[in-house]
């Protein structure tokens, strides 16, 4: 079956700065990957790339078996990639409904953003209560939510969830973890770029570690036990 996403020997970088040396990784259809590694490993360069932010200098990038490499941004959310991205990316001056339904008019349409807007207060009781407040009030878990939950209700192929739980108290990271299982459950393939061992492992069918730049070790979450909390996680930031 093709993968929903496939990079073959990508390497990337900024400038005169490499990231990524050689990496090759897959998503296959409906299934879950976890992305970890330290802080630098290159992570965040390996999502840019699966969502065409950052063009690969060599390799390619492939999206249900489209070769999609340096294709602009634009073309992969096209193609089924929705990217949430770490940090807050809201529109802080308008309020929590304005937001979602600014972004599913654009991604749904006008017909079915009232629908949508249930579905994103059914899954975010807390953004519910806060509707009608100004986004960039909200605390920072509740501006992760509100950023995640404009993704969620149009279930996109694949799903690429980068560093979502950074900063985030326990009971907010079990929340925005469930709505992701959801959507797993219902056929959504992940990549999840992540620091959070419990989580991540727990969800995930597959796990790819990264070291400086270069896929390390692939394999089941079961078996990657010690491997795992020994050579990362002991610092916060992103790849």
């Amino acid at each position: 079956m093709t993968p929903v996403l496939e990079l073959r020997d990508v390497s990337a970088g900024y400038g005169p700065f490499r990231a990524l040396f050689g990496v090759t990784l897959q998503v296959g259809d409906g299934e879950a990957v976890a992305l970890l590694g330290a802080n630098g490993a290159g992570k965040t360069t390996v999502a840019r790339v699966a969502s065409g932010l950052v063009a690969p200098e060599d390799g390619t990038v492939h999206v249900g078996g489209e070769d999609l490499t340096g294709a602009a941004p634009y073309r992969f959310a096209r193609a089924g990639v929705a990217h949430a991205t770490e940090g807050r990316s809201v529109f802080s001056s308008l309020t929590v409904e304005e937001n979602l339904r600014l972004s599913f008019r654009r991604a749904l349409g006008s017909a079915r953003v009232d629908e949508a807007l249930g579905q994103a207060f059914d899954a975010f009781a807390s953004l519910d209560r806060r509707r009608h407040q100004p986004a960039g009030t909200l605390s920072g878990g509740e501006q992760r939510m509100l950023s995640l939950a404009r993704v969620l209700v149009e279930s996109p192929p694949l799903l690429i969830a980068d560093e979502l739980s950074l900063g985030l108290a326990p009971i907010i990271v079990d929340e925005i973890y469930a709505q992701l299982a959801r959507l797993h459950s219902e056929g959504t393939s992940l990549l999840i770029v992540e620091q959070h061992v419990s989580h991540a492992l727990g969800l995930c069918d597959r796990v790819v570690m990264l070291e400086h730049g270069a896929v390390a070790w692939e394999g089941a979450p079961e078996q990657a036990g010690e491997r795992v909390a020994e050579r990362i996680f002991e610092h916060g930031g992103d790849g």
